[in-house]
């Protein structure tokens, strides 16, 4: 998979990334540790070799399994980790990084990103220029390689990009979900910031393999996406029939049809989750679709039947 630089800096990544939220196994429901070792390492086969966690996935349970999948191979893949809303103060971003250190097996992380802006779920409201300051001094110690901000609207990341470089920001960003288009896409465009987007697939609509109706256990994150609700759901069986003949010109899935779309959009880069090896395996093959302009046009049309409907709140 030929890889591209992340921001300005000198980290290469993957278009399609690895997601582990799920191998953290909270709020998810049936993930056992094996599986998710040889769902990482067989995305690492494949040529990911982007591997995006966090410190608040399972607790660093997630960052300690990725590095059971990828340690004998470190010097051949970047790491993405997270500091979370609640460990923004100076010393808390320094203490939660060696935690990360530690957890990855590592000397070095690629990328560190801020989860969520301060002051989310309830966190104390910390100045993003002593945050920065924290991860500006962790970059010039060499213990993180790039700066990367997540959930961070237009507003907050001009802000933080006052105080260091930004390399890369994290939104939900799918064909079903475009809030980003409209928000914090043309500045990253401007500034050479790169686009990580999660939730790439939808939180797995857009793999076509939901019926109308479906029930998710209530532990399900899912079960309360207004996606997935009454007339958005509607919208989205309609999208996906229209979409099915395009994947079939490609003999791709619908999920590696709406990864080649996003990688196709300006700066943006997926983050795939999966739990099982095969899902991994199919999601790099995305990489490998190549779309015409015509073609990017005509799917963006599609996914419209979704999103024009929508109003400009970020929760999904």
């Amino acid at each position: 998979m030929e890889k591209r630089s992340l921001g300005k800096s000198d980290v290469q990544i993957t278009p399609i990334l690895m997601g582990t939220w799920q191998a953290g196994k909270k709020m998810w429901v049936g993930i056992e540790d094996a599986d998710s070792i040889k769902t990482i390492r067989a995305a690492y086969e494949s040529g990911i070799t982007t591997i995006d966690t966090a410190e608040v996935y399972g607790e660093g349970h997630s960052e300690r399994i990725v590095a059971e999948a990828l340690s004998d191979v470190r010097d051949r893949v970047e790491y993405a980790t997270k500091v979370f809303a609640n460990h923004l103060k100076h010393d808390q971003v320094i203490e939660a990084c060696e935690r990360s250190l530690t957890n990855l097996k590592t000397d070095y992380i690629d990328l560190y990103q801020i989860h969520w802006p301060s002051g989310a779920f309830n966190s104390e409201i910390v100045p993003i220029q002593e945050t920065m300051s924290a991860l500006t001094s962790l970059k010039e110690q060499g213990k993180i390689r790039a700066i990367g901000v997540s959930n961070f609207s237009r507003a907050q990341l001009a802000e933080a990009a006052k105080y260091g470089r930004i390399d890369s920001l994290q939104p939900p960003y799918s064909l079903f979900w475009r809030q980003i288009e409209k928000d914090a896409m043309p500045y990253c465009v401007e500034n050479n910031i790169s686009i990580l987007a999660y939730s790439p697939l939808a939180q797995g609509l857009l793999t076509g393999k939901f019926e109308y109706g479906h029930k998710f256990d209530p532990a399900d994150n899912r079960a309360k996406n207004k996606l997935f609700q009454g007339e958005n759901f509607e919208r989205a069986e309609q999208a996906l029939e229209k979409l099915r003949p395009i994947a079939a010109r490609h003999n791709c899935t619908l999920a590696q049809l709406a990864l080649a779309w996003l990688i196709a959009q300006p700066q943006a880069n997926a983050i795939a989750g999966a739990r099982y090896p095969e899902q991994a395996t199919a999601n790099a093959l995305a990489a490998e679709v190549k779309l015409s302009a015509a073609e990017l046009v005509e799917i963006d049309a599609i996914g419209r039947i979704v999103t024009d409907h929508f109003d400009d709140s970020p929760i999904m």
